[in-house]
């Protein structure tokens, strides 16, 4: 765990194969996961994100667990697992990608990339209204912060032609500022997102998600 960044202050060390053969024995239990992210135990938080039953999970429980998160891997886990299959997971983006706490506000980015990637019917307008979010978190100079505001940048971006355009136009202004953070955020996105390959993907895709 420590090799990959990952810190917790409890961990048994489980690995995650063994977790993922626990969830399919569990099944879906909201109480159980409940329980089990109280614990405060590594992995037993990332097996409750497998558990939960995402439409009895409530708006307060999400800024409950996020206030907890103390790691990249329960973070991200969480909001793709989980958060983003909520009714809340919009709101949560726009309300975290806000927050001074560095997992929460990583979690707001976690949740646009899980969004732009699981969200199908979602509309390009959610996206280019959380466009301007990512331009605002790009120059923080927390490394977990910024990497996923570089992560949903360029996921967004992969989305579609339009979103793809609009990602560029962010990236580039990125690429030009004079903060170093938001620099580097621009010019990583913007290597990705002009590329070959993923103009060849796009080439493929219906212009919007609907």
């Amino acid at each position: 765990m420590a090799r990959y960044g990952i810190h917790a202050e409890k961990a048994y060390g489980v690995s995650m194969a063994t977790m993922l053969a626990l969830r399919k024995k569990l099944g879906r239990n909201h109480a159980l996961a409940v329980a089990l992210f109280r614990t405060g135990w590594h992995e037993a938080r990332i097996l409750a994100c497998f558990v939960d039953e995402p439409e009895r999970v409530t708006a307060a429980q999400m800024d409950l667990w996020a206030r907890a998160f103390d790691n990249w891997a329960i973070c991200d886990s969480m909001c793709n697992r989980l958060f983003s299959r909520t009714p809340h997971a919009w709101r949560k983006v726009n309300e975290w990608a806000r927050s001074d706490e560095e997992f929460v506000k990583r979690a707001a980015f976690a949740l646009l990339v899980s969004l732009a990637v699981h969200d199908k019917a979602a509309p390009n307008a959610a996206f280019l209204k959380a466009l301007p979010l990512v331009q605002r978190a790009a120059s923080d100079p927390r490394n977990f912060v910024k990497k996923a505001v570089n992560w949903a940048l360029r996921t967004v971006g992969k989305r579609n032609v339009v979103l793809n355009t609009a990602a560029v136009d962010v990236a580039r202004r990125l690429a030009g500022s004079v903060e170093p953070n938001a620099r580097w955020v621009g010019r990583d996105a913007l290597r990705e997102l002009t590329s070959a390959a993923v103009k060849r993907r796009l080439s493929r895709r219906p212009a919007t998600a609907a």
